[in-house]
């Protein structure tokens, strides 16, 4: 597999799994987006509008929990740039762990009730630090890779890409670049729509498709220092 055939595998997986994971979360757990700040600061506006939103603690909970994923994945990598640990394999482990505590908390809260339980709020937690840590991840060590887990760039980048080659003022980097935002949109789309069935069919422990994505991505090479 050439670098470029395996970026654009990664970023078709990693696309596939956030998309994936914002819904099941979203589905399973009162509208709450685990890999979407911007969508929870909305709820939130929503929620103190409305006194009857009983989730709004969770909401509100869910900003720290991003950050704190975000922070241990940070603390992680740096680590392991210290002593010459695989960064991104320690990275994808930590993901794996925090969205299996996500899984565990979720079926052991269910049956989901009106109102967020503790167990509900420690899955929806795990879950949105999971989705902070991939987002360090990708940030800081697939820096060549498109975004997998903000859609809005994606989109924007493809429109204006797909103008200029339409109107013949593209060239080979644009259409490179149309091609390198565009799958990792059409994975997330993909993966949003599979979640929502999923959960209806098998409830949480339909996660053990983004865990078996991140051990699958455990299993490819570490990419070079520096690539982009």
């Amino acid at each position: 597999m050439t670098p470029d055939q395996r970026n654009r595998l990664r970023s078709i997986d990693m696309g596939f799994l956030a998309g994936y994971v914002d819904t099941l979360g979203f589905v399973a757990l009162f509208g709450l987006f685990t890999a979407h700040v911007t969508g929870n600061f909305v709820l939130i506006g929503v929620a103190l509008a409305d006194a009857s939103k009983a989730s709004i603690l969770l909401k509100f909970l869910a900003f720290p929990a991003f950050i704190a994923g975000i922070a241990m994945a940070r603390l992680l990598i740096l680590a392991s740039e210290r002593r010459q640990w695989p960064a991104l394999k320690l990275a994808l482990l930590l993901q794996v762990v925090l969205l299996a505590g996500f899984m565990l908390a979720g079926i052991a809260a269910s049956p989901i009730g009106e109102t967020a339980s503790t167990l509900a709020m420690a899955a929806g937690l795990l879950g949105t630090a999971a989705m902070g840590a991939h987002s360090a991840s990708s940030r800081l060590l697939l820096a060549q890779l498109a975004p997998t887990s903000m859609m809005t760039g994606n989109v924007t980048q493809v429109v204006i890409d797909s103008i200029d080659v339409l109107r013949g003022a593209g060239d080979a980097a644009t259409s490179a670049r149309c091609g390198k935002f565009f799958w990792p949109l059409l994975a997330f789309a993909i993966g949003a729509i599979a979640a929502a069935f999923a959960f209806m069919a098998f409830g949480f422990i339909a996660l053990i498709v983004p865990i078996a994505i991140l051990c699958a991505e455990m299993a490819l090479p570490e990419p070079p220092k520096g690539a982009a």
